[in-house]
């Protein structure tokens, strides 16, 4: 790797984008809020070029989980950050950037795949059992996370007692833990790309994939912090066309995870859309997975309230895309069809939010 590689615009504007965060001007004017939007579009560009670079060094699935994970981290920090802050006023702050981060992966993520390899190669395949595996997984986790504290007695208002949180965190831990084995180990040519137009090309070198590793959690860091940082000029945005807060926490939710849809979406081009189911369901799985359980800790140290049942126009619309992704990957290959109606789905938990 040479000094000129380094002036690339994947290492130029990830540092323009943390000098801009770091003095703080994002509400000073539209124009520097435009400014601001940008760079958080470069950071994600960004993201997604050094995560391609990472991926091709450690091969697949490490390179997708990487991503996955690192996205949540991230997430988990900024959720427990506003927790930390709000204090009692955000006890619907982890249910709410949760579920619509499961429902933008399900829907959006997954149903864009599917559509734009629909529309290129007619018919996608993938490994079928890495599906049911994935799937199994998260609706574990969902029903036992966002939908059985509406049931559970020892509390009156979808909420977890003390046990029943630390239980069902626990539980969650041990379920996307062995998840990742099997990703990982046990099965992981369940996971493995069937068709890789790029297998041939030349690894990077350990500098190069060093510094994307170091440079792709800079630009998730950039982006979620300057999607926080946005958040009022979201916010007034919103307000302004008399849409609910709600909506802030999806648009927030939808810039968050703009790397992951990127990458997946450029892997379904390129025919590849196992990386893209990988990306997809691996990604809702470490979203809920980590998420609760880190912020079920917060709530114990900090003795704040954890609202975490959904209500019933959202277990409805959880229900219907869990089973509209089940349908849709129970053969092991695709078409243009299964796209459509998951993005229909998609559209419809929007529009409900800002109609509810």
């Amino acid at each position: 790797m040479n000094l000129k590689s380094l002036f690339h615009w994947s290492y130029i504007f990830p540092i323009l984008s943390v000098v801009y965060y770091s003095l703080g001007i994002t509400d000073n004017s539209p124009l520097l809020a435009i400014l601001g939007g940008a760079l958080l579009i470069s950071s994600v560009l960004g993201a997604v070029h050094h995560a391609e670079v990472v991926a091709h060094k450690v091969g697949e699935p490490f390179g997708t989980i990487i991503l996955a994970i690192a996205i949540t981290v991230l997430e988990v920090g900024l959720i427990v950050s506003l927790m930390v802050a709000g204090g009692k006023e955000t006890d619907k702050l982890a249910r709410d950037t949760v579920f619509a981060a499961v429902m933008l992966i399900l829907n959006g993520i997954l149903g864009a795949c599917l559509l734009l390899g629909g529309i290129k190669f007619k018919e996608q395949f993938f490994a079928r059992t890495s599906g049911n595996m994935a799937l199994i997984s998260l609706v574990a986790i969902v029903v036992m996370t966002l939908i059985l504290p509406n049931y559970t007695t020892t509390e009156l208002s979808a909420t977890f007692s003390k046990a029943q949180l630390i239980f069902f965190s626990i539980a969650s831990l041990i379920i996307y833990s062995t998840f990742l084995m099997v990703q990982t180990v046990r099965h992981r040519n369940y996971f493995l790309p069937e068709n890789d137009d790029e297998q041939h090309a030349e690894p990077p070198t350990n500098f190069e994939s060093t510094m994307s590793l170091i440079f792709l959690i800079i630009c998730l860091g950039v982006v979620v912090f300057l999607a926080k940082a946005l958040s009022p000029q979201i916010e007034n945005m919103v307000h302004s066309f008399g849409a609910p807060q709600a909506l802030v926490g999806v648009i927030i939710a939808a810039v968050v995870l703009l790397p992951e849809g990127m990458a997946a979406l450029k892997a379904a081009r390129r025919n590849q859309f196992q990386t893209s189911l990988n990306l997809a369901l691996g990604s809702a799985i470490a979203s809920i997975g980590l998420t609760i359980p880190c912020v079920a800790v917060v709530s114990i140290i900090y003795e704040m309230p954890l609202l975490l049942g959904l209500d019933i126009k959202s277990m409805v619309l959880l229900a219907l895309s869990l089973y509209t992704v089940m349908l849709s990957l129970n053969r092991g290959k695709t078409n243009i069809l299964y796209g459509v109606v998951l993005l229909v789905n998609l559209f419809a938990y929007i529009f409900t939010v800002i109609v509810p």
